[in-house]
Protein backbone atom coordinates (compact mmCIF):
# COMPACT_ATOMS: atom_id res chain seq x y z
CA UNK A 1 0.00 0.00 0.00
CA UNK A 2 1.30 3.40 -1.15
CA UNK A 3 1.41 6.13 1.51
CA UNK A 4 -2.03 7.45 2.78
CA UNK A 5 -3.23 10.43 4.68
CA UNK A 6 -5.68 10.41 7.33
CA UNK A 7 -8.24 13.36 7.77
CA UNK A 8 -10.30 13.72 10.87
CA UNK A 9 -12.71 16.23 11.67
CA UNK A 10 -13.34 17.14 15.01
CA UNK A 11 -17.24 17.48 15.85
CA UNK A 12 -18.72 19.08 19.11
CA UNK A 13 -20.03 15.49 20.20
CA UNK A 14 -17.90 12.88 17.73
CA UNK A 15 -14.47 12.42 16.06
CA UNK A 16 -14.93 10.98 12.47
CA UNK A 17 -11.71 9.86 10.85
CA UNK A 18 -10.93 8.81 7.00
CA UNK A 19 -8.21 7.56 5.04
CA UNK A 20 -7.39 9.21 1.61
CA UNK A 21 -5.50 8.61 -1.47
CA UNK A 22 -3.17 11.35 -2.24
CA UNK A 23 -2.46 10.16 -5.91
CA UNK A 24 -5.74 10.38 -6.99
CA UNK A 25 -7.18 12.44 -4.26
CA UNK A 26 -10.04 9.29 -3.37
CA UNK A 27 -11.54 9.52 -0.03
CA UNK A 28 -11.07 5.59 1.31
CA UNK A 29 -14.82 4.96 2.41
CA UNK A 30 -14.04 1.46 3.47
CA UNK A 31 -11.01 2.86 6.00
CA UNK A 32 -13.54 5.42 7.93
CA UNK A 33 -13.70 5.27 11.68
CA UNK A 34 -16.26 7.18 13.96
CA UNK A 35 -16.78 7.46 17.96
CA UNK A 36 -18.69 9.45 20.33
CA UNK A 37 -16.61 12.11 22.45
CA UNK A 38 -18.06 13.90 25.33
CA UNK A 39 -17.07 17.30 24.84
CA UNK A 40 -17.42 18.14 28.63
CA UNK A 41 -15.34 15.25 29.39
CA UNK A 42 -12.22 15.85 31.57
CA UNK A 43 -8.91 16.18 29.33
CA UNK A 44 -7.76 12.62 29.59
CA UNK A 45 -11.50 11.06 28.48
CA UNK A 46 -11.51 13.25 25.33
CA UNK A 47 -8.05 12.66 23.99
CA UNK A 48 -8.53 9.08 25.02
CA UNK A 49 -11.16 9.12 22.71
CA UNK A 50 -9.54 10.81 19.74
CA UNK A 51 -6.68 8.96 19.98
CA UNK A 52 -8.59 5.62 20.34
CA UNK A 53 -10.45 6.55 16.94
CA UNK A 54 -7.38 7.23 15.01
CA UNK A 55 -5.11 4.21 16.52
CA UNK A 56 -7.98 2.08 15.15
CA UNK A 57 -8.02 3.75 11.56
CA UNK A 58 -4.11 3.67 11.76
CA UNK A 59 -4.32 -0.11 12.43
CA UNK A 60 -6.54 -0.82 9.39
CA UNK A 61 -3.76 1.07 7.19
CA UNK A 62 -0.59 0.46 9.02
CA UNK A 63 1.46 2.66 10.96
CA UNK A 64 4.34 2.32 8.20
CA UNK A 65 2.05 3.70 5.45
CA UNK A 66 0.65 6.64 7.36
CA UNK A 67 2.05 9.86 5.56
CA UNK A 68 0.30 12.25 7.94
CA UNK A 69 -2.89 13.05 10.19
CA UNK A 70 -4.94 16.49 9.28
CA UNK A 71 -7.65 17.79 11.59
CA UNK A 72 -10.75 19.90 10.85
CA UNK A 73 -10.92 21.74 14.15
CA UNK A 74 -13.02 24.28 15.82
CA UNK A 75 -11.45 26.97 17.32
CA UNK A 76 -10.35 28.96 19.53
CA UNK A 77 -7.02 27.14 18.40
CA UNK A 78 -3.42 27.70 18.05
CA UNK A 79 -3.33 25.95 14.32
CA UNK A 80 0.35 25.81 14.01
CA UNK A 81 1.78 25.14 17.52
CA UNK A 82 -1.44 22.80 18.08
CA UNK A 83 -1.94 23.89 21.12
CA UNK A 84 -6.33 24.20 21.92
CA UNK A 85 -7.75 27.57 23.64
CA UNK A 86 -11.70 26.25 24.40
CA UNK A 87 -12.46 28.19 26.99
CA UNK A 88 -16.29 29.66 27.00
CA UNK A 89 -17.73 27.83 24.02
CA UNK A 90 -19.55 25.25 25.93
CA UNK A 91 -17.08 22.12 24.77
CA UNK A 92 -13.62 21.32 25.09
CA UNK A 93 -12.79 23.47 27.72
CA UNK A 94 -10.62 21.08 29.84
CA UNK A 95 -8.51 20.89 26.94
CA UNK A 96 -7.86 24.40 27.40
CA UNK A 97 -3.21 25.24 27.22
CA UNK A 98 -3.08 21.91 26.06
CA UNK A 99 -0.41 21.11 22.83
CA UNK A 100 -2.82 18.21 21.39
CA UNK A 101 -0.10 17.70 18.92
CA UNK A 102 2.37 16.70 21.60
CA UNK A 103 -0.46 14.48 23.40
CA UNK A 104 -2.00 12.81 20.48
CA UNK A 105 1.93 12.12 18.90
CA UNK A 106 2.26 10.25 22.21
CA UNK A 107 -0.57 8.41 22.36
CA UNK A 108 -0.39 7.27 19.00
CA UNK A 109 3.47 6.04 19.14
CA UNK A 110 4.24 8.47 15.85
CA UNK A 111 7.13 9.70 14.80
CA UNK A 112 8.63 13.29 14.79
CA UNK A 113 8.59 12.89 10.85
CA UNK A 114 4.99 12.40 10.47
CA UNK A 115 2.99 15.33 10.37
CA UNK A 116 -0.09 16.02 12.52
CA UNK A 117 -1.60 19.58 11.41
CA UNK A 118 -4.62 21.47 12.15
CA UNK A 119 -6.79 24.27 10.56
CA UNK A 120 -10.39 25.37 10.97
CA UNK A 121 -13.24 23.31 10.22
CA UNK A 122 -14.93 25.79 7.87
CA UNK A 123 -11.68 26.14 5.98
CA UNK A 124 -11.10 22.02 6.01
CA UNK A 125 -15.07 21.86 4.55
CA UNK A 126 -13.80 24.41 1.88
CA UNK A 127 -10.55 23.53 0.93
CA UNK A 128 -12.06 20.15 0.66
CA UNK A 129 -14.66 21.36 -1.66
CA UNK A 130 -12.28 23.57 -4.00
CA UNK A 131 -9.83 19.80 -4.17
CA UNK A 132 -12.87 17.45 -4.85
CA UNK A 133 -16.08 18.57 -4.37
CA UNK A 134 -18.34 21.34 -6.09
CA UNK A 135 -16.14 24.09 -5.86
CA UNK A 136 -13.49 21.90 -8.04
CA UNK A 137 -13.94 23.88 -10.86
CA UNK A 138 -13.78 27.00 -10.03
CA UNK A 139 -10.51 29.51 -9.68
CA UNK A 140 -12.24 31.03 -6.98
CA UNK A 141 -14.96 30.13 -4.16
CA UNK A 142 -16.41 30.66 -0.76
CA UNK A 143 -17.87 28.15 1.11
CA UNK A 144 -20.29 28.90 4.21
CA UNK A 145 -20.88 26.04 7.39
CA UNK A 146 -24.49 27.06 8.45
CA UNK A 147 -25.19 24.62 11.96
CA UNK A 148 -24.82 25.68 15.79
CA UNK A 149 -22.36 28.46 14.44
CA UNK A 150 -21.65 30.44 11.34
CA UNK A 151 -18.53 29.59 9.26
CA UNK A 152 -16.80 30.81 5.94
CA UNK A 153 -14.10 30.51 3.96
CA UNK A 154 -12.25 32.16 0.93
CA UNK A 155 -10.41 29.63 -1.60
CA UNK A 156 -8.43 31.17 -4.47
CA UNK A 157 -6.87 28.19 -6.91
CA UNK A 158 -6.99 26.04 -3.91
CA UNK A 159 -5.49 28.08 -0.89
CA UNK A 160 -7.36 29.61 1.55
CA UNK A 161 -7.39 34.17 1.44
CA UNK A 162 -7.59 35.41 5.28
CA UNK A 163 -6.22 38.85 4.71
CA UNK A 164 -6.30 41.73 1.98
CA UNK A 165 -9.10 44.15 1.18
CA UNK A 166 -11.02 41.20 -0.88
CA UNK A 167 -11.94 39.56 2.70
CA UNK A 168 -12.43 40.10 6.29
CA UNK A 169 -9.59 38.77 8.52
CA UNK A 170 -9.17 35.34 8.60
CA UNK A 171 -11.58 34.62 6.17
CA UNK A 172 -14.36 34.99 8.75
CA UNK A 173 -18.10 36.71 8.50
CA UNK A 174 -19.34 35.57 11.66
CA UNK A 175 -18.35 38.53 13.85
CA UNK A 176 -19.60 40.99 11.44
CA UNK A 177 -22.33 43.28 12.21
CA UNK A 178 -25.39 42.43 10.91
CA UNK A 179 -29.25 43.67 11.83
CA UNK A 180 -29.84 44.54 15.29
CA UNK A 181 -25.88 42.21 16.37
CA UNK A 182 -23.61 40.30 13.92
CA UNK A 183 -23.99 38.08 11.19
CA UNK A 184 -23.68 34.79 13.76
CA UNK A 185 -27.25 35.76 15.25
CA UNK A 186 -29.15 35.84 11.93
CA UNK A 187 -26.86 32.45 10.00
CA UNK A 188 -26.84 29.90 12.98
CA UNK A 189 -29.50 27.30 14.12
CA UNK A 190 -30.20 29.47 17.60
CA UNK A 191 -32.02 31.84 15.07
CA UNK A 192 -33.88 29.32 13.96
CA UNK A 193 -34.81 27.94 17.48
CA UNK A 194 -35.66 31.72 19.00
CA UNK A 195 -37.88 33.16 15.56
CA UNK A 196 -39.87 29.63 15.81
CA UNK A 197 -40.98 30.33 19.13
CA UNK A 198 -41.85 33.87 18.54
CA UNK A 199 -43.67 33.00 15.40
CA UNK A 200 -45.32 30.15 17.37
CA UNK A 201 -45.09 29.90 20.80
CA UNK A 202 -43.55 26.23 20.53
CA UNK A 203 -39.69 25.70 21.68
CA UNK A 204 -37.73 23.12 19.06
CA UNK A 205 -34.44 21.39 19.39
CA UNK A 206 -33.09 22.34 16.15
CA UNK A 207 -33.94 23.18 12.64
CA UNK A 208 -34.38 19.62 11.30
CA UNK A 209 -37.43 19.82 13.27
CA UNK A 210 -38.82 23.09 10.59
CA UNK A 211 -37.74 20.64 7.73
CA UNK A 212 -39.90 18.00 9.20
CA UNK A 213 -42.48 20.16 9.69
CA UNK A 214 -42.49 21.27 6.05
CA UNK A 215 -41.89 17.62 4.83
CA UNK A 216 -45.06 16.83 6.51
CA UNK A 217 -46.94 20.03 5.16
CA UNK A 218 -45.80 18.95 1.63
CA UNK A 219 -47.41 15.20 2.20
CA UNK A 220 -50.56 16.48 3.72
CA UNK A 221 -51.02 19.13 0.75
CA UNK A 222 -49.44 18.40 -2.24
CA UNK A 223 -50.72 20.92 -4.15
CA UNK A 224 -49.96 23.66 -1.98
CA UNK A 225 -46.67 26.33 -3.03
CA UNK A 226 -45.94 26.75 0.78
CA UNK A 227 -42.55 27.73 -0.07
CA UNK A 228 -43.96 30.86 -1.91
CA UNK A 229 -46.51 31.95 0.83
CA UNK A 230 -45.22 34.37 3.05
CA UNK A 231 -48.09 33.69 5.36
CA UNK A 232 -46.68 33.92 8.79
CA UNK A 233 -49.88 32.70 11.06
CA UNK A 234 -50.53 29.24 7.88
CA UNK A 235 -47.06 28.25 7.36
CA UNK A 236 -44.90 29.91 9.97
CA UNK A 237 -41.81 27.29 9.32
CA UNK A 238 -41.87 28.38 5.79
CA UNK A 239 -41.65 32.14 6.66
CA UNK A 240 -38.92 31.47 8.63
CA UNK A 241 -36.71 29.91 5.95
CA UNK A 242 -37.90 32.97 3.36
CA UNK A 243 -36.49 34.99 5.94
CA UNK A 244 -33.44 33.38 6.69
CA UNK A 245 -32.62 32.87 2.81
CA UNK A 246 -33.51 36.83 2.08
CA UNK A 247 -31.13 37.92 4.97
CA UNK A 248 -28.47 35.94 4.18
CA UNK A 249 -27.97 36.66 0.08
CA UNK A 250 -28.04 40.30 1.73
CA UNK A 251 -25.40 39.60 3.94
CA UNK A 252 -23.40 37.45 1.60
CA UNK A 253 -23.54 39.92 -1.85
CA UNK A 254 -21.30 42.10 -1.03
CA UNK A 255 -18.90 39.39 -0.05
CA UNK A 256 -19.04 37.07 -2.71
CA UNK A 257 -18.78 40.35 -5.10
CA UNK A 258 -15.61 41.69 -3.56
CA UNK A 259 -14.07 38.44 -3.76
CA UNK A 260 -15.28 38.10 -7.54
CA UNK A 261 -16.25 34.32 -6.46
CA UNK A 262 -17.21 31.79 -9.25
CA UNK A 263 -19.43 30.26 -7.02
CA UNK A 264 -21.12 29.98 -2.97
CA UNK A 265 -20.90 26.23 -1.43
CA UNK A 266 -23.17 25.51 1.53
CA UNK A 267 -22.26 22.51 3.73
CA UNK A 268 -24.01 22.08 7.53
CA UNK A 269 -27.00 20.63 9.02
CA UNK A 270 -29.27 23.89 8.19
CA UNK A 271 -28.18 23.31 4.54
CA UNK A 272 -30.64 20.51 4.46
CA UNK A 273 -33.09 22.71 4.33
CA UNK A 274 -32.05 24.27 1.24
CA UNK A 275 -34.80 23.97 -0.99
CA UNK A 276 -36.89 25.78 1.53
CA UNK A 277 -35.00 29.15 1.33
CA UNK A 278 -33.05 28.47 -2.23
CA UNK A 279 -35.59 31.02 -4.21
CA UNK A 280 -35.24 33.80 -1.65
CA UNK A 281 -31.75 33.71 -1.40
CA UNK A 282 -30.82 33.78 -5.11
CA UNK A 283 -33.49 36.93 -5.13
CA UNK A 284 -31.71 38.10 -2.70
CA UNK A 285 -27.81 37.66 -4.31
CA UNK A 286 -29.39 38.82 -7.44
CA UNK A 287 -31.01 42.16 -6.04
CA UNK A 288 -27.10 42.31 -4.53
CA UNK A 289 -26.05 41.94 -8.33
CA UNK A 290 -24.41 38.68 -7.72
CA UNK A 291 -25.70 35.72 -9.78
CA UNK A 292 -22.92 33.32 -9.31
CA UNK A 293 -24.17 29.54 -8.91
CA UNK A 294 -25.48 28.33 -5.13
CA UNK A 295 -24.25 24.30 -4.06
CA UNK A 296 -25.20 22.46 -1.42
CA UNK A 297 -22.27 20.19 -0.73
CA UNK A 298 -22.79 16.86 -1.76
CA UNK A 299 -19.80 15.57 0.63
CA UNK A 300 -21.08 16.77 3.70
CA UNK A 301 -18.51 15.95 6.81
CA UNK A 302 -16.24 14.12 3.93
CA UNK A 303 -15.18 17.77 2.79
CA UNK A 304 -13.31 18.85 5.83
CA UNK A 305 -11.96 15.23 6.05
CA UNK A 306 -10.90 15.61 2.70
CA UNK A 307 -9.42 19.04 3.50
CA UNK A 308 -7.46 18.48 7.09
CA UNK A 309 -5.88 15.60 4.99
CA UNK A 310 -5.00 17.43 2.38
CA UNK A 311 -2.52 19.75 4.94
CA UNK A 312 -0.39 16.49 5.08
CA UNK A 313 0.88 17.47 1.50
CA UNK A 314 4.23 19.24 1.91
CA UNK A 315 4.03 21.33 -1.24
CA UNK A 316 0.84 22.24 0.03
CA UNK A 317 1.16 23.18 3.48
CA UNK A 318 3.72 25.70 2.64
CA UNK A 319 1.42 27.78 0.17
CA UNK A 320 -1.06 27.59 3.36
CA UNK A 321 -1.34 31.13 5.28
CA UNK A 322 -0.85 31.31 9.04
CA UNK A 323 -3.55 31.81 11.16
Amino acid sequence: MSKILIGADIGGSHISCMAVNPVDHSIIKELVVRKEVNSQADAGAILSAWSSALSELIGMIGLGNLAGIGFAMPGPFDYPGGIAWFKGVNKFDSLYGINIRQELRHRLGLAEAVPVRFINDATAFAIGEAWIGKAAGFIRSMAITLGTGFGSAFISEGIPVISGDEVPRDGCVWHIPYGKSIANDYFSTPWFVERYQELTGKNIYGVKEIIDELSNIKVQHPESKIENRKSKIEYPASSIFHEFGTNLGDFLAPWLNTFQAGCLVLGGNIANGFSHFEEPLKSALAEGHCTIPVFVSGLGELAAIAGAARLCDEDYYKEIPTY
